[in-house]
């Protein structure tokens, strides 16, 4: 059972929005939450430092700030609010502790752009040994949600459906730890679970031959039955969940931005490297990262 929902708080509005995000969260797993700001001494403060204010005062201003907006939304929540000195990525990658979820903001920049990921999420992303979940400003409870009838909102109605959790299935990388995050946030969202696996026919020069033929209905085939059975065992551990899978022949990224248009939560993936290869977090959760407008939640993987 969580003990923590952890949020990254930083004075920006998409850092808000992932604040009030956690805190949801956090109630629907009967969890606290805690918010960490992290800031650094510099010789010469920031302009965004207001005249008499040192470094560290206005750094607890905008942690208290983040707390307040979120304790107004949500008066029964435990929050603990978490001032450290130094770098955010450090800050952030250690805030964890028995927490199993980190949440940031990213910078969204709308429309074909998507999102535009800052540096320390992206960093963060990259090297955290937990779960992180990114949120754009001006995510709201509402968007969690299917549309209520007659123009009302579905804060306002009790038991409104939550919208599919979409996943991102590669069965050539089956992963437990990704596949049954998915299935529990859908379960605790009460929603069902969209699984979406896509893959390319290698042509002899190492090309996708899917361009030029297709892949014919018995490789089609062939994919839909290892998605099925790569998911029986997480159904019957999960009967209560719905669980559509749709296969496609094409680019990962392409059909996973394409699924997550009307979802609450995308879920992909982030293999773990030795470290003398460096931090990387994969071309297709690279695509989601930028091109999904809703929360995504990166899992980290053998």
């Amino acid at each position: 059972m969580l003990q923590h929902v952890t949020a990254g708080v930083d004075g920006s509005t998409e850092s808000l929005a992932a604040a009030h995000w956690a805190a949801r969260e956090a109630l629907r797993r009967g969890a606290a939450l805690r918010l960490v700001h992290a800031w650094t001494w510099h010789s010469r403060p920031a302009a965004s430092v207001p005249m008499g204010t040192s470094e560290r005062e206005w750094a607890q201003q905008t942690l208290d700030r983040a707390s307040g907006s979120v304790r107004a939304a949500h008066p029964g929540l435990r929050i603990v609010g978490q001032l450290v000195s130094g770098s955010a990525v450090d800050a952030l990658l250690a805030a964890p502790g028995e927490a199993e979820l980190l949440v940031l903001g990213s910078r969204g920049l709308g429309g074909v752009a998507g999102f535009l990921v800052g540096s320390v999420s992206q960093r963060v992303v990259a090297r955290s040994v937990r779960p992180v979940v990114l949120v754009r400003a001006g995510e709201a409870a509402a968007d969690e949600h299917l549309p209520a009838s007659d123009g009302v909102s579905p804060e306002e109605i009790p038991g409104t459906p939550y919208r599919d959790v979409v996943l991102g299935l590669d069965t050539r990388h089956p992963c437990d730890e990704l596949i049954e995050f998915a299935f529990e946030f859908a379960g605790c969202y009460g929603a069902a679970l969209h699984v979406i696996q896509a893959f390319s026919v290698p042509s002899a020069d190492g090309g996708d031959l899917h361009a030029a033929t297709g892949a014919g209905p018995e490789l089609l085939a062939a994919q839909e039955r290892t998605v099925v059975s790569t998911l029986r065992p997480w159904c019957e551990k999960f009967p209560e969940i719905s669980v559509t899978e749709t296969v496609s022949e094409g680019r990962a990224a392409t059909a996973l931005v394409r699924a997550s248009a009307g979802a609450s939560l995308v879920v992909v993936g982030r293999r773990v490297r030795d470290g003398h290869l460096g931090t990387h977090i994969g071309p297709v959760t690279h695509a989601a990262l930028h091109h999904v407008g809703c929360p995504v939640a990166v899992v980290p993987h053998a």
